[in-house]
């Protein structure tokens, strides 16, 4: 396997809503442990992994890619959320600690699609020559970062290439929207399928919730894929049929993720007829 993330870079498609926050500092490591709900500490140079922040009452702010760098060197790469809001939000838990959070504006994202070269599980692979970066991403796609920005976008209010968007939504990655933000548990988007949380690491916001629906087995909602007839949003009912049942997370198309009571079949939604179907990957 090639360090060279020549395939990537050669079918980049921008990515203007997936942006970089940069924790530094020698605390940085045991500031996202003690804030995020995956496990930072078990991360060697070089590997990433899923994880978020939570709201104490245990909902996902941001679900984002966490990339470790070195021992005081941390990327999250943010689909959707902005990288100065949540390090607004942060920064009033830091304390005497030593860190800051910078928004990497000088870098820039972009994917790949049947991106079979970039690098497996956990591991991603730097270019320290061009300062770049690729990672896997489900669906045999891949990310790359490198310098660089889009002229006259910072990326706040962009959207990513429809058919990326809706590959996300297929693999089970819920696009968080801002309606949508502070409103779900990591149980009930399913984010067992990204190991994207930890059971076992110590405190965290939220930490008590998501032990407890977890060791005394209370999910009783999870995410499901949806096709639709006509193109759904967030926040639009999910039914069975007869009665509502769940409400769409993530929408983009004809292609939905919603949240919805485990093994209850979706129906339709707002009488617009829907089908469930598998997730990929």
């Amino acid at each position: 396997m090639s360090d060279n993330p020549t395939e990537v870079e050669a079918t980049a498609l921008p990515l203007p809503d997936y942006r970089l926050l940069e924790i530094a500092g020698r605390d940085a490591m045991a500031f996202a442990q003690a804030q995020f709900m995956n496990d930072v500490a078990a991360l060697a140079d070089g590997q990433w992994q899923w994880s978020g922040w939570l709201t104490p009452k245990g909902r996902v702010v941001a679900l984002f890619a966490l990339l470790r760098l070195d021992q005081q060197t941390l990327w999250l790469l943010l689909p959707d959320f902005a990288p100065a809001d949540l390090a607004a939000a942060l920064g009033t838990y830091v304390f005497r600690s030593h860190v800051t959070m910078t928004t990497r504006n000088d870098l820039r994202v972009s994917g790949a699609r049947d991106a079979h070269d970039t690098a497996p599980g956990r591991q991603f692979f730097r270019a320290p020559d061009t300062a770049s970066m690729s990672l896997g991403w489900p669906g045999d796609r891949g990310i790359d970062i490198r310098p660089g920005r889009d002229d006259g976008d910072d990326g706040k209010d962009a959207i990513s290439d429809p058919g990326w968007y809706q590959a996300d939504l297929r693999a089970g990655i819920p696009r968080l929207v801002f309606t949508q933000s502070a409103q779900w548990t990591p149980q009930q988007l399913s984010l067992e399928r990204l190991a994207a949380y930890s059971v076992k690491k110590g405190c965290y916001p939220g930490q008590e919730i998501v032990a407890r629906t977890h060791f005394l087995g209370q999910a009783k909602r999870g995410l499901v894929l949806l096709q639709a007839e006509v193109p759904l949003a967030a926040g639009d009912p999910v039914s069975d049929g007869t009665r509502e049942t769940g409400q769409v997370v993530s929408a983009s198309g004809d292609w939905a993720l919603a949240v919805a009571p485990l093994g209850t079949r979706i129906m339709e939604s707002r009488e617009r007829s829907v089908r469930e179907q598998p997730f990929e990957g």
